[in-house]
């Protein structure tokens, strides 16, 4: 009594006291309780107290129903029928009660059906007694058939800490059960008032998948109870939910698929295309249509197949849907999109045509199919092009409301590109640039004209780009004249240019390209003074310009220096930032690449210029003024640099540029090397300059490495070993740099030892974790001999042991990649004769390693890791054969039969050892799945299983 008593005063202090961190308290008191062995009785104490309130009543039944989902292996087995017994009683307490209250009863005793086996049960099981205890409690029917509706939908929760086998069992018995449930429904729809229960009952039992023959389907009481209220003025949300689970069931693997279905796909379709004429019935509810709008979309996504042969009865089908397309509120029109875009893929994909043997018949009977659906995706393309257009008030437009905007054009462009794939990118552009004439038709220069037609028009001509010929001479020459003759309104501007940059590749192979080349940059530069969004979007443009048509650019370098100048000096009057001034050094650089020799040298020197002279200013001001400048003021010449070695595809100039450029970048790293921001910028610009360089860059590499070598030391940059990954990819099998890439290789690894000794340093570093390990990856494929002989090679195995459960997802995933490289270093070449190294590293740690990877697999890391941990015990059993089988087994044989019965042990270990023998892994998906499933079924199990397994208290094998 002392406990209901403290529960009801903290309920009370969680919904009315006025205080927060009391309100806090009290949530967290009772969160705690509900994990409790005492609220099982407490909950179903204060539920059949008459006394209880509304917030006593819904806290203890959803306490009730957490308990029995998850925490049922708490009770002994003798308490099943007491609990069974008291749920009972509630649900018949309950049937005019609450009804959020019932159905978490409901729940509650549906999960109880999971965990106990129908023999357990008695009276038959848990669908046979539902039907005694509503012949025994009429007057309980609301209650009972809350409990036929969730008991389907509870078969595959996992929110119920069941084991596989047992979840798999009750779906069975459901199944069954059907007949039973099923005529319990029919008995149930004489009365009127539960109607609209026994119709989503038996929605639910039809997700279930049953099985039920179509014959008898077409003529079920239940069934044709569903069509009836189809046609009924009041339509039925139930009926609707009925006849959609129904289509869907048609098309289910389970249940025979369309051929075994078609007696039921014959009587559902003509009730549902009886619908039609209301989707433009303007009397209708909203909520009507958008339900009957569903039942169409659900008939296409289903029958995409049957349609898409083109038949008479199937084009009706499309009709109606081009008819919910049509609609004005974007959520029912948008319902068919998905039809739209599966049924291009079956009219499209060669695969469909496979049936009809030859290469002509199945060209012949695409092009008839193509021909068929030209007409409703011509139409499609007109109805939806409208949705894009920016509404009036777009300027009041909340930042919700806006991203909701943005996510429908997103969606309609993706509907166009479909209604391309099956038009052809030319007539869609057709269609697209008639609306364009027709807005600009009503929109010259004035500046009151509606800008907003002709901006749609534009963004959608820009969304099938990739569709539309390169060489198109008909329509493309008429649209890039138009775009110069249209007003300078900001929005309309930013889609000018963005239109212009998705056709580059048209502009560089159309003969009349290169005439509009000199228009469209015109546009650009208007584009980069305007706003700051439509100079984002020229920059991006320009980018994409130079980089398709950099042939055609060679000779007006000149011109695009003056660009890239005026833009970044901020003289020019353009609105870019530093970020989207990176475009244009890019698109210069791709330009430059084009050049002679001779004359790309003197332009990327040029270039570079302008960068070099301001970093050179910082510099000549001395240390303290190099310690003391903002990051970014760095880091905006940085990163141009960076761009510069990345797309100027010249390795000796680049590599020169670089030898020239040390003595500042040097600076940089001796009085900067604190700031994890300058860092990152010039680690990322080396990159670039030895990734294009490669061997180039020999003169440079050795000071470079020199370098951060000892910076490391002292500042823990995550991005020196970022940096020194790639020096190991380019350099890693020269012999000529063997010395100071195993002194390279072998400071930084000890170093990076030394940080990580225990799960919290690799939690308070995931990054100095995720790049080590990278790095150490990168070292056994590239330069094995230099790392796996070394004397930090067992120490990173000790120091990946250590780190292995850390929750960082890239840390993690970095750590399991490098054991699994470890574990497959003998299957490649250069690899095999380091296998007795490898061996005597990993077989002393072995049992170490095998426990840490299933105690991962079994809850130490999310489930979502299960596949990189599932590929590194594989490579380890590979590797390893029996030997590693037995590691496994004996770290089975720890976790306690109450979590894994001897059953699912050897399921487990069976799999395994098939797969480590030659089977594919896909096999061994399932078993580690169930193994992780019984493991995690709840935190009481979970807590078992890490209990015996203990991955971070292990004893390593010291090194010998």
């Amino acid at each position: 009594m002392e406990l209901q008593n403290t529960v009801k005063e903290a309920l009370n202090a969680l919904y009315h006291h006025p205080d927060d961190s009391v309100r806090m308290q009290a949530d967290r008191w009772l969160q705690d309780f509900q994990r409790t062995l005492d609220a099982w009785q407490v909950a179903d104490n204060l539920l059949h107290d008459a006394n209880s309130n509304m917030e006593t009543l819904i806290f203890c039944s959803q306490t009730l129903r957490s308990k029995v989902q998850r925490d049922f292996e708490e009770l002994p087995s003798e308490a099943f029928r007491p609990l069974r017994d008291s749920l009972n009683a509630l649900l018949k307490k309950l049937h005019k009660g609450p009804p959020i209250v019932r159905t978490q009863i409901s729940i509650a005793v549906a999960a109880l059906s999971v965990h106990v086996s129908a023999e357990d049960w008695g009276d038959g099981g848990i669908v046979k007694w539902v039907r005694d205890e509503m012949n025994s409690h009429p007057e309980c029917l609301p209650s009972f058939l809350e409990l036929l509706t969730v008991l389907p939908q509870e078969a595959f929760s996992h929110k119920i800490a069941a084991r596989p086998e047992r979840r798999r069992q009750f779906e069975k018995e459901l199944i069954s059960s059907v007949g039973i449930a099923l005529d319990v429904l029919t008995a149930c729809l004489n009365l009127s008032e539960f109607k609209e229960q026994v119709l989503e009952a038996f929605a639910s039992w039809i997700r279930l998948r049953p099985g039920i023959p179509s014959s008898s389907l077409a003529c079920h009481p239940l069934v044709l109870n569903a069509l009836s209220s189809l046609s009924s003025e009041l339509l039925s949300e139930a009926s609707v939910n009925v006849i959609s689970e129904l289509i869907h069931y048609s098309t289910a693997k389970s249940s025979g698929g369309l051929s075994a279905q078609m007696p039921l796909i014959q009587i559902l379709v003509p009730h549902v295309m009886r619908l039609k004429g209301h989707l433009k019935d303007p009397s209708k509810d909203e909520e009507d249509v958008k339900a009957i709008a569903r039942l169409f979309a659900d008939m296409g996504d289903s029958y995409v197949e049957l349609i898409a042969t083109g038949s008479v009865e199937s084009m009706m089908i499309v009709q109606a849907l081009i008819d919910v397309a049509s609609h004005p509120e974007y959520d029912i029109a948008s319902m068919t999109f998905n039809f739209w875009h599966n049924l291009q893929v079956y009219l499209t994909d060669r695969d469909s045509y496979i049936s009809y043997g030859n290469e002509v018949s199945m060209e012949a009977e695409r092009s008839r199919r193509l021909q068929i659906f030209c007409s409703p995706y011509e139409a499609l393309v007109s109805l939806v092009s409208f949705r894009v257009q920016y509404p009036e008030d777009h300027q009041n437009l909340s930042k919700e409301d806006l991203k909701d905007f943005k996510q429908t054009r997103y969606a309609v462009g993706d509907v166009l590109i479909d209604a391309a794939s099956v038009l052809g990118g030319e007539v869609t552009l057709k269609i697209l640039y008639m609306k364009l004439v027709e807005a600009i038709g009503t929109c010259r220069n004035d500046e009151m004209c509606d800008w907003r037609p002709a901006e749609a028009a534009l963004y959608c001509i820009r969304a099938i780009s990739d569709h539309v010929s390169f060489v198109d001479a008909e329509v493309m020459p008429q649209v890039m004249a138009l775009l110069s003759k249209l007003p300078h309104q900001p929005q309309l501007l930013h889609t000018v240019c963005l239109t212009i940059g998705a056709y580059s590749k048209w502009l560089d192979a159309a003969p009349s390209g290169f005439s509009a080349l000199a228009s469209v940059l015109d546009i650009l530069m208007r584009g980069m003074s305007t706003s700051e969004d439509s100079a984002a979007a020229a920059a991006l443009a320009f980018r994409h310009i130079c980089d398709d048509c950099r042939k055609k650019l060679c000779g007006s370098i000149d011109g695009l220096f003056n660009i890239y100048q005026l833009a970044v000096s901020g003289k020019g009057g353009y609105k870019i930032s530093a970020e989207e001034a990176l475009y244009l050094v890019e698109a210069l650089s791709m330009v430059i690449t084009e050049l002679p020799p001779d004359h790309a040298k003197k332009a990327l020197e040029a270039l570079c210029e302008p960068i070099v002279t301001s970093l050179q200013d910082v510099i000549n001001q001395g240390p303290v003024a190099v310690q003391k400048i903002i990051a970014r003021e760095l880091t905006i010449h940085i990163d141009r640099l960076g761009n510069i070695f990345r797309y100027v595809n010249y390795p000796e100039a680049v590599a020169d540029a670089m030898q020239r450029l040390w003595p500042i970048f040097k600076a940089i790293f001796d009085h900067r090397a604190w700031d994890m921001r300058t860092m990152e910028a010039l680690c990322r610009a080396c990159k670039y300059a030895v990734k294009t360089s490669g061997k180039f860059m020999g003169a440079t590499i050795g000071v470079m490495l020199e370098e951060i070598q000892g910076l490391y030391h002292q500042h823990h940059q995550p991005c020196f070993l970022y940096l020194s990954s790639e020096v190991i990819k380019i350099f890693g099998s020269d012999p000529s740099c063997a010395n100071y890439l195993r002194s390279l290789v072998e400071a930084l690894f000890s170093h990076t030892t030394h940080l990580l000794t225990k799960i919290q340093d690799f939690t308070s570093r995931p990054d100095i974790a995720d790049d080590c390990f990278l790095l150490a990856s990168r070292c056994i494929r590239y330069c094995p001999h230099i790392f796996v002989p070394s004397p930090v090679f067992p120490s990173l195995v000790d120091c990946a042991m250590i780190g292995v459960t850390i929750q960082h997802r890239e840390a993690c995933n970095s750590i399991l990649t490098f054991l699994s490289d470890v574990f497959d270093l003998a299957n490649s070449t250069r690899g095999e004769q380091y296998k007795s190294i490898r061996d005597s590293v990993v077989v002393p740690r072995g049992a170490s390693l095998t426990r840490i990877l299933i105690a991962s697999l079994t809850g130490a890391l999310p489930s979502s890791r299960l596949d990189v941990v599932t590929y590194t015990l594989l490579a380890l059993t590979r590797a390893y054969g029996i030997k590693s089988l037995e590691w496994v087994e004996a770290t089975i044989t720890l976790i306690p039969l109450t979590a894994v019965t001897e059953v699912e042990k050897s399921r487990f270990l069976q799999a395994l050892s098939e797969t480590a023998s030659g089977a594919d892994i896909s096999a061994l998906t399932g078993p580690v799945e169930e193994l992780s499933d019984v493991c995690r079924r709840n935190r009481g199990v979970q807590e078992i299983v890490q209990g015996a397994l203990r991955p971070l208290e292990l004893n390593f094998v010291p090194v010998s």
